[in-house]
């Protein structure tokens, strides 16, 4: 086989697992929408581990998987050596670091997210809860698209940045949409 024929068996495979990822990506969030949808809760916590109450446990969990975005932005930046000033390769612990800190992150939205799906639905009061809603099922159809593609043996060299990028920018406009607006909010309890 020669290099070019063997460089385009590789794009193809490569281009077969972007593929793959994006369809397992759009059927994670595609399902976790129709259920939410189909199902739109009664809005009563099913547990609140010590809060107060559902949306204090939801917010506090969500601004801890935001700081742990964070997190995985700098140390992704810094695997990729992309932070400004950075001279060589990351110090060896940054990529245990991030594989912990992202795995710690995504644990923290489950609570969140099985609320958002079982007790609330898929929320269409208003431009806020709508976005809100559709990040939500996006967040869990990215992170399945991005375990996928760094299982694949070949994938292009983008598809695992932008994914991470997008799971942080999911995570922002989750806290921005919601925790923030419940922060700003007075009279409300913060724990």
């Amino acid at each position: 086989m020669s290099v070019a024929a063997s460089d385009q068996d590789r794009s193809h495979r490569a281009a077969w697992g972007a593929a793959a990822a994006a369809l397992l990506g759009i059927a994670v969030a595609g399902v976790l929408a129709g259920y939410a949808r189909a199902h739109p809760g009664d809005g009563q916590a099913l547990f609140t581990l010590g809060f107060s109450g559902m949306l204090p446990m939801k917010v506090w969990l969500t601004t801890g998987a935001a700081v742990l975005a964070v997190v995985q932005a700098v140390t992704a930046a810094s695997m990729w050596q992309r932070l400004p000033g950075q001279h060589g390769d990351a110090p060896p612990w940054v990529p245990g670091l991030h594989r912990w800190s992202g795995t710690a992150a995504f644990l923290l939205t489950l609570p969140v997210g099985f609320h958002c799906v079982w007790s609330l639905g898929f929320a269409t009061g208003d431009a806020r809860t709508v976005l809100h809603s559709v990040a939500g099922c996006l967040f869990y159809g990215v992170f399945a698209a991005k375990m996928l593609s760094l299982r694949l043996r070949v994938a292009p060299g983008w598809l695992v940045p932008l994914l991470g990028g997008l799971l942080v920018l999911l995570v922002a406009t989750l806290w921005l949409g919601a925790a923030v607006w419940y922060f700003t909010r007075s009279g409300v309890p913060l724990t």
